[in-house]
């Protein structure tokens, strides 16, 4: 089995990056000339996926127009999420509802990608394929963050997510959902973590471990020190 689509997650309103994002979309602002949008999608085509399905809501013609534009060698798919915003819960499932296949590899624009990061995704693909699993997170230990706020979110131990006291690990923008875990949820406004949480009740939430070191457009801060690496 192999995970033919990846989704992007694009629709959200970069609040914490304003001014800039007041009058463009998070994604395409540029690090090194290249907007993050470009980085992810750049990095989902090394890894061999065959195509990508887009979410927007927030100055979504923008990202519409910039990917047409580009014209990138991969077919892409946009799904503007129409009067409401949906979050990455309900912005997930609304994409999937409209596609064929079972399993799906999401991304976080907000991560700086990279060929770094090819071979890290491609064990964890690995891993869910062998476990017959039906989701998988990428996570690093908190230390490996180039923003230190960031205070950890889980347990990670032989691949299992824990809500436990040493919360060392942090989900870093890429994850492998089946379309069976979404089955008790309607198309509405509603975060991923509500997943999660349900999951990680059960001991059903996986973890994989990433040595990368972790690079994410948090805030303006964040961003205007990212600018100057």
């Amino acid at each position: 089995m192999s995970i033919n689509i990846a989704l992007i997650l694009c629709a959200g309103f970069g609040k914490r990056l304003n001014p800039l994002t007041l009058k463009v979309p998070k994604p395409l602002l540029k690090l090194n000339n290249k907007t993050s949008l470009e980085i992810c999608i750049e990095t989902i085509i090394k890894l061999g996926i065959k195509k990508i399905s887009i979410n927007t809501f927030y100055l979504g013609s923008q990202i519409s127009e910039y990917v047409k534009k580009k014209n990138f060698p991969i077919e892409i798919k946009i799904f503007d999420e129409g009067k409401e915003i949906l979050n990455t819960g309900g912005g997930i499932l609304n994409m999937i509802n409209q596609l064929p296949d079972n399993d799906y590899i999401i991304f976080n624009p907000d991560t700086v990608w990279g060929e770094n990061y090819i071979g890290d995704i491609k064990k964890m693909q690995s891993h869910y394929v062998s476990k017959n699993l039906n989701n998988i997170l990428l996570t690093t230990n908190k230390n490996l963050s180039f923003d230190k706020s960031f205070q950890g979110d889980f347990e990670l131990k032989d691949n299992l997510l824990k809500k436990g006291n040493n919360k060392d690990f942090i989900y870093i923008g890429c994850q492998i959902l089946n379309r069976k875990i979404f089955k008790k949820y309607k198309v509405k406004n509603f975060s991923i973590s509500k997943i999660w949480n349900d999951l990680l009740s059960k001991d059903e939430l996986n973890g994989f471990e990433s040595k990368n070191k972790f690079y994410h457009l948090t805030d303006l801060e964040i961003f205007k020190k990212l600018k100057d690496l």
